[in-house]
């Protein structure tokens, strides 16, 4: 927890430098066209004593101030199915577009009215297997899991280890070695050993995902709002980059199925699982192209220009640990990641 929280602080001061920067009208080439922004969960704040997905929430208030700050900064929403249209214009305002990802119930409830006040478009993209109840959210998983227990016995290849979970510290400790291995081996048998274990403790994971995420039905009423559409995001929400060609492109077309049995259209768009850079790749880019997605999205922090990747699309998340006014300022002004280099 140590190193998250200097993480946090390091994160912040560079923001307070970028927002320095953009307040003094410097590096404007920096905000490009504009800029595309991840949300998952929009709720108010609940607390949990262990909290490791907290990055991944944040409140119905703070999305109305993002919002009302991107208004004042000059910014025009438009739907990320418009977004190859404005990147083909002149137009020399930049644009803003929201998505969410994962389907949760919290995006109907709390996030579409703030959208709806303030009339800006958002794609949620919904991963099939959690619309069918078949997958799981392994994050949430193990976090209500390692939440709840002093210790857990695991075998992480090298025989059963016993992890003592009785401070906070031990328990981001163990989340983010669990973390680590899923993405080390196969992710399916990974999750099906975690969800065991998870069933032992009480914990049903399916229920999890049962009360978190939309189904069909929760779907249709959400795109009864004018303002929102669906996208596809795989049906296991898989690292595509470690599946073959076959089961890769497959992921993708059959999720891009039923989003179109839901909406009665095949979506445009698409949103990698992850999103980061060693769970996408080139591949993977030329894979959502050629069935047909005209827009895919990555994790990768950036802003939009003309000559961006419209199969690996980068996203600024509005992160839970951050949320005011300054810093969605500080993001959108693409200067804190031309500081870090990454654009």
């Amino acid at each position: 927890m140590l190193r998250q929280a200097v993480k946090r602080t390091a994160i912040t001061g560079g923001l307070t430098v970028a927002g320095l920067l953009h307040a003094g009208g410097l590096m404007r080439q920096a905000r490009g066209r504009g800029a595309i922004f991840t949300l998952h969960h929009v709720r108010p704040k609940r607390p949990r004593t262990f909290d490791p997905n907290a990055h991944l929430e944040i409140t119905p208030e703070f999305l109305d101030t993002a919002i009302s700050t991107l208004k004042r900064d000059g910014y025009r929403f438009i739907a990320l199915d418009a977004l190859a249209a404005h990147l083909a214009s002149k137009d020399p305002q930049p644009a803003a577009v929201f998505t969410l990802d994962d389907g949760y119930r919290n995006n109907l409830d709390h996030a579409a009215p703030v959208f709806s006040r303030h009339s800006v478009p958002f794609t949620v993209f919904v991963a099939g297997g959690f619309i069918d109840r078949t997958h799981t959210l392994w994050w949430e998983t193990l976090a209500d899991l390692l939440e709840q227990q002093s210790s857990l016995t695991f075998d992480f290849g090298a025989g059963d280890e016993t992890l003592p979970l009785g401070s906070l510290p031990q328990k981001q400790s163990t989340f983010d070695r669990f973390a680590a291995f899923l993405h080390s081996i196969d992710e399916a048998t990974a999750i099906d050993r975690l969800n065991r274990i998870a069933q032992a403790s009480g914990i049903d994971a399916i229920g999890i995902t049962t009360a978190l995420t939309l189904d069909e039905a929760g779907l249709k009423t959400l795109i009864e709002n004018p303002l929102a559409s669906l996208g596809a995001h795989t049906i296991s929400h898989r690292s595509v980059t470690r599946l073959s060609d076959e089961t890769a492109s497959a992921e993708m077309d059959l999720s891009a199925r039923r989003v179109e049995q839901i909406t009665g259209r095949r979506p445009t768009s698409l949103a990698y699982p992850y999103g980061f850079a060693t769970a996408v790749s080139a591949r993977d880019h030329r894979l959502a192209a050629g069935l047909g997605f005209s827009t895919a999205v990555t994790t990768q922090p950036g802003t939009l220009s003309n000559a961006v990747n419209t199969a690996a699309l980068p996203r600024i998340s509005l992160n839970g640990h951050f949320q005011k006014a300054g810093y969605v300022s500080a993001l959108a002004s693409g200067i804190a990641f031309r500081l870090m280099g990454a654009r």
